[in-house]
């Protein structure tokens, strides 16, 4: 019998958050308590609830980054919010970590791993 080799790897589940001061203006159509979660590579939003291509479009560099494991003292550990790109806008979306994830090497990429 052959033994099977585990191929498997973690990622964070995040959510993305509008956080904003209170009475600060907001032009990119976010309310505070909006919010995304990224489940592997799938964006989740609530139903009826929309967010700006420009506000996304902000956040999605740093999203891979934030479901990897970092060291403790990289910015990226610590380093939570990314501001609305309207320089107007007082609005911000705060990535937080939620739990792991596991994932098979097989089944995201036809990619063989090394040795296989």
């Amino acid at each position: 019998m052959v033994e099977k080799k585990d191929d498997s790897f973690e990622l964070f589940d995040l959510r993305a958050e509008v956080v904003a001061p209170e009475g600060g203006p907001i032009y990119c159509g976010a309310k505070v308590g909006d919010y995304f979660e990224l489940r592997g590579e799938m964006l989740h939003l609530p139903p009826g609830q929309g967010i700006s291509i420009y506000s996304l479009a902000s956040v999605l560099p740093l999203l891979a980054a934030k479901q990897r494991p970092t060291h403790r003292n990289d910015w990226m550990t610590t380093d939570a919010e990314v501001a609305c790109p309207d320089p107007n806008c007082s609005s911000r979306l705060r990535i937080t970590r939620l739990g792991l994830r596991r994932f098979s090497h097989a089944q995201t990429t036809a990619v063989p791993l090394d040795g296989d």
